[in-house]
């Protein structure tokens, strides 16, 4: 979406000049991708992680998708309720990442903060750092390269993503994930301002597969309030169209309504699914989205003691 007041600038549709521009910048995002994942490294060092090690960490209660092998039936005949024996992280885990890099991700309603595009870039390579810094696999989820660590892999990634962000974005804007593998991770960064429906199909078809997911929404401050008063046009990025609209107030209460639902959605279905949801907006730091959504990562869902 873009705006067009007196006081707002329209954002420029996708162009030929928009990818020169983003090329050049390709060493800032990368900078600003290194200190976000150095800043958190700080902050989880030494944290303990779920996996498939021979300690014994915790016991939590049974979740959706786990298999009933898993059942722990010494420790549930005390209770009332069936629980999993947990140990701790010996062994690395497969990780999937998706940044939407889609046309509506290439806004921003003020020229001081970063586009979506650019902040969800920023967060995937710095994700990607972390865990491949932590020895997990890593590869991106609509790409054709299975998960693998390594320098060279981080290399990969980044070249993708940025080879992507330089590019007319002309790909669908949700993703067509392989067939996962059970217990392995997906993230996935964009905005979700997309056909709801197709969205949750989406996302259904990934958990009930076993797979656990990870969602951040990122959102421009506009896009959370808007904000715009009076004679307005709403420019689409994705050829939508236009609309003008006389009194853009008179659409606000209608607007956050459907904004609230969306979020409710994901956040209702993130619970059942043992998946986690989170917001993110862009005039503000990366650091604590990214420490939230690693810790997240690699902590276990729900623990028990």
């Amino acid at each position: 979406m873009s705006v067009t007041a007196d006081t707002i600038p329209a954002a420029e549709p996708p162009t030929r000049p928009h990818g020169e521009e983003v090329a050049a910048s390709f060493p800032a995002l990368l900078v600003a991708a290194d200190r976000v994942a150095s800043t958190v490294a700080q902050g989880v060092h030494g944290r303990r992680r779920v996996g498939q090690g021979e300690t014994f960490w915790q016991y939590r209660h049974f979740e959706y998708g786990d298999s009933p092998q898993q059942i722990d039936w010494r420790r549930s005949a005390r209770s009332d309720r069936l629980y999993v024996r947990q140990n701790e992280w010996e062994a690395a885990q497969s990780v999937w990442l998706w940044p939407d890099l889609t046309a509506s991700m290439q806004y921003s309603s003020q020229r001081n903060q970063p586009q979506k595009q650019e902040r969800a870039a920023v967060l995937t390579l710095a994700l990607a750092s972390l865990l491949i810094r932590g020895g997990e696999r890593v590869a991106l989820l609509d790409k054709p390269e299975s998960p693998a660590t390594g320098r060279s892999v981080l290399d990969r990634i980044s070249m993708s993503v940025l080879r992507d962000m330089s590019q007319d974005p002309s790909g669908d804007d949700l993703p067509t994930p392989p067939l996962l593998p059970r217990h392995s991770n997906v993230v996935l960064i964009s905005d979700f301002l997309v056909d709801t429906d197709r969205l949750m199909d989406l996302l259904g078809r990934i958990a009930a597969r076993g797979v656990r997911g990870h969602l951040l929404q990122i959102l421009d401050p506009s896009e959370v309030s808007l904000p715009f008063r009076g004679r307005t046009r709403f420019e689409g990025l994705e050829s939508e169209g236009e609309l003008l609209v006389g009194r853009a107030e008179s659409l606000r209460e209608s607007y956050l309504e459907r904004l609230d639902s969306l979020q409710s959605t994901l956040a209702t279905f993130a619970r059942r699914a043992n998946w986690t949801y989170g917001t993110h907006l862009t005039n503000g730091p990366p650091e604590p989205a990214m420490l939230s959504l690693f810790t997240n990562m690699t902590e276990a869902p729900h623990a028990r003691t």
